[in-house]
């Protein structure tokens, strides 16, 4: 495909950095330097959509991504995997460019590309949404996680302030559709840290305004978001934990999720061990341990998908561990 088409793609399909801001938002503003921290998050997402609907293949873009500072690479990989997603979803557009994507380094970054091609079906028509059939059986319930993430974030006052819930989004019957508003609900508990500016207590407050049975996976996406984006110290993760009360195994849960996928693309960094250290009581290596050792293989009884049983058995285990104590 000739460059200046590339370019050209590439501006026409890129969003306005504007939409990063948190003033642009109406989110919180704990401090400047949370503001700051959550702007360059979204700063590097839309770099990482830019690498991947300019260049050439996948290989291309992995090259620019890996020139991203670790705190920030992996919202990267998640950017650039909405825009292959959108390459895929849109007619010229491309072809099968995110199964390319992990073929490659995509792979290691496998929880943030499923995320971001969550956002692309939340900006693609649903007639062009990818088959969600085809990919990981274990995994694909991330990409209802970012589009519940996208949804919260680009249309908070619905999703956040109306507390709206997609009750009929589109699933195959087959793949638990029952499940479906729970996985989209995971993700809106990750936007929430954005939205209350990473200030823990707000957070919860926000996810104390939904009604009970919402909490559970609200205070998981919370738990992860805090842990892999950081913006919180110690003391207010303790927060965080009190006021999770009965639900402080999930955001453990959520919190080892969060250790799993930085150390899978090798990029720890140091406020996910403090995060991992409060909320799992453990260090990132054992929180992830816990993750890997409780993965189902092969199928599972009953109606849940094996997703969420994979999620209860870690959330189980630090239960009985009693971690996660303000």
């Amino acid at each position: 495909m000739p460059k200046l088409w590339r370019v050209l793609r590439r501006r026409v399909l890129t969003p306005s950095i504007t939409e990063t801001l948190l003033t642009e938002r109406g989110f919180h503003k704990k401090t400047p330097e949370a503001q700051d921290l959550l702007e360059t998050v979204g700063r590097r997402f839309l770099e990482g959509y830019a690498y991947a609907v300019e260049a050439r293949s996948p290989a291309a873009a992995e090259k620019r991504l890996e020139g991203v500072p670790a705190q920030f690479r992996g919202f990267a990989y998640e950017g650039a995997a909405m825009g292959f997603a959108m390459l895929d979803g849109l007619p010229l557009g491309g072809d099968r460019s995110v199964a390319g994507f992990l073929a490659g380094r995509g792979d290691q970054h496998i929880y943030m590309v499923y995320v971001g091609i969550g956002w692309a079906m939340a900006r693609l028509p649903r007639f062009r949404w990818p088959d969600v059939a085809a990919l990981d059986p274990l995994l694909r319930w991330l990409v209802l996680d970012g589009y519940g993430f996208h949804q919260a974030y680009f249309h908070t006052d619905r999703y956040v302030g109306e507390q709206f819930r997609d009750s009929r989004l589109p699933w195959p019957a087959d793949l638990s559709p029952a499940y479906v508003s729970r996985a989209v609900d995971q993700g809106i508990g990750r936007a929430l840290w954005f939205v209350g500016g990473t200030d823990a207590d707000l957070v919860a407050t926000l996810i104390d305004k939904f009604p009970e049975s919402r909490r559970p996976d609200l205070y998981s996406g919370a738990g992860l978001a805090a842990t892999y984006a950081g913006g919180a110290d110690e003391d207010e993760l303790r927060v965080l934990c009190r006021r999770a009360g009965p639900h402080r195994h999930l955001l453990a849960q959520g919190a080892a999720f969060a250790a799993e996928a930085r150390l899978r693309a090798g990029l720890l960094v140091p406020h996910t061990v403090a995060a991992a250290r409060v909320l799992c009581g453990m260090t990132p290596a054992d929180a992830a341990r816990v993750t890997h050792d409780s993965r189902p293989t092969g199928s599972v009884p009953g109606d849940l998908p094996a997703y969420e049983v994979w999620r209860q058995r870690i959330a189980e285990k630090f239960t009985a561990l009693g971690r996660c104590q303000p």
